[in-house]
């Protein structure tokens, strides 16, 4: 009896349920507006971005590695995989923008000049085989697009590193054999540490040197931060990085760190969110770090865990009704984010 239990649980999704409950909430921390951003790889990248968009009054900055612009798929699978990945043909910046400014005007998406202080980031390398790089210069086109396009945007700073070499993946200080390679856990032993310039392009100067990660790393609770109880396609449990300083109750900013595909827990461990690289440098900044996960699914497809950024979890994955986006505006609230 107790093993059919146990199947039944598995097949009605109870099992998930009650590993959930068993991790505990965000922690409420002392969060500054103003030092709080967004970065992610791949379909995290372009998570990065929808997030920015759509809330730029909560998240003005990102940091987007190997994604493209913002509403490149237009809630179509096929534009994702041709326009939006291979840059066939190439995605028209231009184009995107005016829509972009479209969807502004009529609320769908935040309010640009929520944009006016911020930075942004766009790291791409030179032998990326799965998003090509014409893709990814788009991305800061788009961007340069809307700033050169309002005065009242002059102010946002758009940075375009496109000359590394190195395949798909977030590369890391350490050195090896897999830059030039888009293998699990997809963090590139590049000798060169994209999580450190995350953080000087998003936040200045560090203001110490970062050494080894001395802070807690905690598993929380996803699915009690869904709107009403809707589903938002993510995994039970998430985790945070909590520097030394924010648990003794300093004021810390906030970096929302989102994975790639296939890149989540489930598929790699803890690989992401101990050994990316944001950890340590978390503690030079005190900038707590939010790691959320996704979940792989066959209904909706979704198969290698990805971020919505073609419309699998609804027609408004993209706008401030996305379910995704308002899961992670209820989470920011938790932990202490308010505007």
């Amino acid at each position: 009896m107790q093993r059919f239990m146990g199947l039944m649980a598995a097949v009605l999704g109870l099992a998930g349920v009650a590993h959930a409950d068993d991790a505990p909430r965000l922690p409420a921390l002392k969060l500054d507006p103003a030092r709080v951003a967004v970065a992610g790889l791949s379909s995290g990248g372009y998570m990065a971005t929808q997030v920015q968009m759509a809330y730029p009054e909560w998240f003005p900055s990102a940091a987007i590695v190997a994604g493209g612009p913002f509403g490149c798929a237009a809630g179509r699978l096929d534009l994702a995989l041709s326009t939006c990945m291979k840059g066939v043909p190439a995605p028209d910046a231009a184009a995107l923008a005016a829509k972009a400014k479209e969807r502004s005007a009529k609320g769908d998406i935040g309010a640009l000049e929520d944009l006016a202080h911020g930075r942004v980031y766009l790291l791409h390398g030179k032998d990326d085989a799965l998003v090509s790089p014409v893709v990814a210069e788009a991305g800061a086109r788009f961007y340069e697009a809307l700033r050169d396009g309002d005065p009242a945007l002059k102010g946002l700073q758009v940075t375009d590193d496109g000359a590394r070499a190195f395949a798909h993946n977030l590369p890391i200080a350490a050195t090896g054999d897999d830059c030039g390679k888009s293998v699990s856990p997809y963090l590139g032993h590049c000798g060169f540490d994209a999580a450190g310039e995350i953080f000087r392009q998003l936040f200045g100067k560090a203001p110490r040197t970062a050494g080894d990660a001395k802070g807690q790393l905690r598993r929380f609770d996803q699915y009690a931060y869904r709107l009403d109880g809707v589903d938002a396609f993510l995994a039970p449990t998430g985790y945070v990085y909590l520097p030394p300083d924010c648990l003794a109750g300093k004021r810390c900013g906030l970096l929302v760190a989102f994975h790639g595909c296939k890149q989540n827990a489930d598929a790699v461990g803890e690989a992401f969110v101990k050994d990316a690289g944001f950890n340590r440098w978390a503690d030079a900044y005190d900038v707590a770090v939010l790691y959320p996960q996704t979940r792989a699914s066959t209904a909706p497809m979704n198969p290698q865990a990805c971020w919505d950024w073609w419309g699998y979890s609804g027609d408004n994955y993209d706008s401030r009704q996305g379910v995704q986006l308002r899961w992670l505006i209820g989470a920011a609230r938790a932990m202490g984010l308010h505007h």
